[in-house]
């Protein structure tokens, strides 16, 4: 059986991959920088004591090399991700070294079989959007005068008519932020390198990834932290926009089977991947559902806030991924009851984690307040 890396491995999506991959019977190496914003405490419990690991960066050459000694294949998931506006991290981090992977092995003539990369649903921007009129469009990102006017929905660039979202596949491309600009770059370099030097790659596009071991510590987590943690402790959540938003949300042992299949399917060589949840749902929704997880009786409130740089609606489809088998198996209230239960067991229900993510977020000039 394959020895495989897994950089990032310590984190979310990683270290449910590396479950999985022991459970094949896959011989395992884990490489991350253990960044302190994700893991304060060092490494986690669950990382499984059979597993070797390093500490070391995917950005320092002699880490990386040492990290890819007698390895067969990677699973490239270390990223970095963030509503921060340090810019050259997220290129440093999740292009540059996936760059430096190519060069050590081109240099080294290391016999990988394959490389697995982490890429985003954020290589959509606002994503496909139908006018009634013009047919389909790739809108560009919402401007900060329309945010601050309330005006939420996207509109066609010809007419003005309200556009209605669509499902997005995988034919184009429209990233607006420095994720998901660093994502699209980590695509092209992967896909370029890979075709070139003959190297299998393949890469996955998650949506909204959610479940347990989701970090407490990194404001990124996202909706599921945000809102379990202050109904916990009886505060209602806090819904940004009008709470109308659109979103799929993936349970991370769905996005681990996705990351073990493609690596072991020759099909999916030199592919992009959607790796979507089952349905789309608003932000509303997802509160209503978390509150009664909880067992609480607290309505969301909606903040008249909004963070700069969102997109509106963003549900992807994954027919392309279900043509080699894979199926998002897990309904959204047994991935957020899933998360609530950690929550639980794992003992942290403080909702300082929210507060202070949300002042430096503010700070920044992300989370901006509306007219009202």
């Amino acid at each position: 059986m394959d020895k495989v890396l897994v950089t990032g491995g310590a984190g979310f999506i990683g270290s449910h991959t590396v479950d999985l991959l022991l459970q094949r019977g896959y011989d395992v190496r884990i490489l991350d920088c253990l960044q302190p914003r994700v893991h304060p405490q060092g490494w986690p419990n669950y990382i499984p004591s059979d597993v070797e690991k390093i500490q070391g960066n995917v950005c320092n050459k002699e880490e990386l090399e040492k990290a890819l000694e007698g390895i067969d294949g990677v699973f490239h998931l270390a990223a970095y991700q963030d509503y921060m506006p340090d810019f050259s991290n997220f290129f440093q981090v999740n292009t540059v070294s996936t760059a430096l992977l190519f060069e050590i092995i081109v240099a080294k003539r290391l016999p990988l079989k394959k490389i697995v990369l982490a890429s985003s649903q954020a290589v959509y921007g606002e994503g496909t959007y139908l006018c009634k009129n013009h047919g389909i469009f790739y809108p560009l990102s919402r401007s900060a005068d329309a945010l601050e006017q309330q005006v939420w929905e996207i509109t066609c660039p010809k007419c003005d008519t309200l556009a209605t979202p669509q499902p997005i596949d995988e034919t184009v491309v429209n990233p607006h932020t420095a994720y998901g600009i660093s994502k699209y770059a980590l695509e092209m370099t992967a896909l370029n390198l890979g075709r070139k030097y003959d190297i299998p790659v393949t890469n996955m596009r998650y949506s909204i990834v959610q479940g347990p071991r989701n970090s407490f510590f990194n404001a990124y987590s996202g909706i599921a932290r945000i809102f379990t943690l202050r109904l916990l402790n009886n505060q209602p959540p806090i819904c940004y926009e009008d709470a109308q938003q659109l979103r799929d949300y993936v349970f991370v042992s769905d996005v681990a089977r996705a990351n073990l299949l493609v690596y072991e399917d020759e099909r999916s060589n030199f592919e992009n991947f959607n790796v979507p949840g089952q349905r789309a749902y608003t932000v509303q929704e997802v509160a209503t559902l978390l509150t009664s997880i909880c067992g609480k009786k607290i309505n969301p409130v909606i903040s008249g806030e909004f963070r700069f740089g969102d997109t509106r609606h963003t549900t992807s489809t994954g027919a392309k991924l279900e043509r080699l088998g894979w199926f998002p198996e897990t309904p959204l209230e047994k991935i957020l009851t899933a998360y609530v239960d950690w929550v639980r067991e794992f003992g942290i229900s403080n909702t300082n984690y929210y507060t202070n993510s949300s002042e430096e977020m503010r700070h920044h000039g992300i989370l901006r307040r509306s007219d009202s």
